[in-house]
């Protein structure tokens, strides 16, 4: 039986809410800069992975929100079907990489990659907004990852100036944190189950059951 996670997800809707205070308070200084509007997906189209605890939170969320019926099972369709590209995909660079290719390299070539969000509707908007990843709702807004800047294609922040800016890396380590929570919390045989990462398809299909988790003994092979 897994046991009750709630206390750990109301940390991270705590965590969350920091996040939402903080792009509130830059679009507020630069509101030119920050050129985010309704109808834009652009974010919706990058890839990214969620810790265990986002994954975890949206799935639920996601069961919550949207009934059994046409519009679900569309989605989870959608899902599946991006998750097996992202499959090949990353198939492809991690190929590239033992081939020879510079981690940079690949690194660049998979900021390139464009894939539709499977949560998007037929008007490019978002049928689960409300309990978007943690990435999502920074988006638009100067980030770093490695002490590397990045921003919005479509922002009006200019290169070389000094604005404010989330660091990554931190706000990974709060999510990892959380994720350990959680490990800890249901007893996971499972030493790595913290350190997962899946994308937000991935998170939709998948059964966040005992057996996902490692809690108990491992069932004996047939």
């Amino acid at each position: 039986m897994i046991p009750d996670l709630t206390p750990i997800f109301a940390r991270y809707e705590s965590l969350r809410a920091e996040v939402d205070s903080l792009f509130a308070r830059i679009r507020q200084d630069y509101p030119s800069c920050v050129t985010c509007k309704e109808g834009c997906s652009d974010c919706c189209h990058a890839l990214f992975d969620l810790s265990l605890i986002e994954a975890m939170y949206i799935n639920q969320a996601f069961a919550r929100s949207i009934p059994y019926g046409p519009q679900r099972s569309a989605i989870l369709t959608r899902a599946s079907e991006t998750d097996r590209r992202l499959t090949r995909l990353k198939r492809e660079l991690y190929r590239a990489e033992k081939d020879g290719e510079s981690p940079a390299s690949v690194m660049a070539r998979a900021a390139q990659i464009r894939l539709r969000c499977p949560l998007l509707d037929e008007d490019d908007r978002c049928l689960c907004y409300d309990f978007r990843p943690i990435t999502c709702r920074i988006y638009g807004i100067p980030t770093a990852i490695g002490g590397q800047g990045h921003v919005c294609g479509f922002s009006a922040f200019e290169q070389g100036q000094g604005y404010p800016t989330v660091q990554m890396d931190k706000l990974q380590g709060r999510l990892e944190a959380l994720s350990h929570e959680i490990a800890a919390t249901v007893k996971s045989r499972f030493s790595e189950l913290h350190e997962t990462y899946v994308p937000l398809s991935m998170a939709l299909i998948t059964r966040y059951d005992e057996v996902y988790l490692g809690i108990g003994p491992a069932r004996p092979e047939r």
